[in-house]
């Protein structure tokens, strides 16, 4: 693949802390674990008074790479495919756009349990010299915050002027913002809730069940074998017709090919949907960790903003973050985060007394418009970061 002339070449850095046995990481589950490296990638200059970063949480399925281009990441091996080349959130981020390089530091970082270089499942066992495989422990989205807290000290970001996430990457945002008020200014929520709805609940438990059915799951002990692909296939499957409309579903789906295909055993491809729903899914597995994905979703079923934050309710629990103003954003034709989720969200700050604004994109790309549509976003993140609203 050519590097696109347009586009500046990013190479991953790596932080490592928790060495075992002086400063293991202590878990939200109390279990002690380390080492931890994270992957991480900073775009902009931290200013001399370090009160101009941005820290952005990506989507469940997202890296460390969130803008540029990065052809290699020799500790993602063969999952770092040219799918993950250009940076997820380029668009977005760079000298003159929403996260404006000029006047900001953005640092993004690949998650504790991840596959693209932070330390998971893949990694390997410095106790046993093999991947921690099904012996990785249970994560929560508050050590994933946690874990990052510590590469910001590395950083010596005391403060950030703004967290940003989307999708999964907002709940991110709010344990942040709620655990650790004092770090943090302005905190952007896109297309993310307050906490898990029930269809989410029951769209993340089928895809659990999908990939831990898998013949190859082995436990999460595969590494040395043939990878779940199946089970992680029908997962993506099952999660990707949240992320789009079906409107758009069909429209990308017309340039699709039905061919035979041999993972089937009876039945075969009779619509472009069918076979645009699969290749998405197995196009995922080839990019992806099964096991990765497991944590990072079982996390997702377990977020408890109240319980990590020790509240006794929603007011008590954003009381201590009036001094923050708060971005929502709602995007009319999603399905994987409703609409109104962020109106409960929203209605909770404003009675909890916070500076919020909540805008709705009108789109016709359903969840992924946050990736899809920067026109859309752009005005009002520029206007957020830059404190134009009052």
């Amino acid at each position: 693949m050519a590097i696109p002339s347009d586009i500046e070449t990013i190479n991953s850095r790596f932080f490592t802390f928790a060495e075992p046995p002086d400063n293991p990481m202590i878990l939200q589950s109390g279990e002690s674990f380390g080492p931890v490296t994270l992957a991480y990638e900073t775009y902009g200059t931290l200013s001399t008074g370090r009160d101009n970063a941005i820290l952005v949480f990506h989507a469940l399925s997202g890296s460390q790479h969130a803008a540029g281009f990065n052809a290699s990441i020799p500790e993602a091996g063969e999952l770092w495919t040219d799918e993950n080349f250009a940076g997820w959130w380029h668009d977005f981020i760079g000298p003159g756009k929403a996260l404006d390089t000029n006047e900001f530091f953005v640092v993004c970082a690949n998650y504790m349990g991840g596959c693209y270089g932070s330390t998971g499942p893949r990694s390997i066992n410095p106790d046993t010299g093999k991947p921690y495989g099904g012996s990785f422990p249970i994560i929560s989205l508050g050590d994933i915050v946690d874990s990052q807290t510590r590469l910001l000290d590395h950083l010596g970001i005391e403060k950030l002027h703004a967290v940003v996430g989307p999708s999964i990457g907002g709940l991110l945002a709010l344990n942040m913002a709620t655990r650790y008020p004092h770090r943090v200014n302005i905190v952007i929520s896109i297309s993310s809730n307050l906490g898990v709805s029930v269809l989410q609940r029951v769209l993340n438990f089928e895809q659990i069940f999908a990939i831990e059915e898998d013949e190859n799951f082995n436990g999460g002990d595969y590494y040395e074998k043939q990878p779940p692909n199946r089970g992680l296939t029908l997962a993506r499957m099952i999660a990707h017709k949240s992320y789009i409309s079906l409107s758009a579903m069909e429209r990308r789906a017309r340039g699709e090919v039905i061919k035979r295909e041999p993972e089937l055993k009876r039945y075969q491809l009779t619509d472009p949907v069918e076979s645009y729903m699969l290749h998405q899914g197995q196009k995922f597995a080839q990019r992806f960790d099964a096991n990765t994905y497991l944590r990072i979703v079982s996390a997702w079923q377990q977020f408890d903003l109240l319980r990590d934050g020790q509240a006794s309710d929603f007011r008590d629990l954003f009381s201590r973050c009036r001094h923050q103003r708060f971005l929502v954003f709602s995007t009319d034709s999603d399905v994987c985060y409703y609409p109104d989720e962020q109106a409960k969200l929203v209605s909770v700050l404003k009675k909890s007394k916070i500076s919020t604004q909540h805008i709705t994109v009108h789109s016709e790309k359903g969840h992924d418009a946050f990736l899809l549509e920067p026109n859309m976003f752009t005005p009002h993140l520029d206007f957020m970061l830059k404190d134009r609203y009052e």
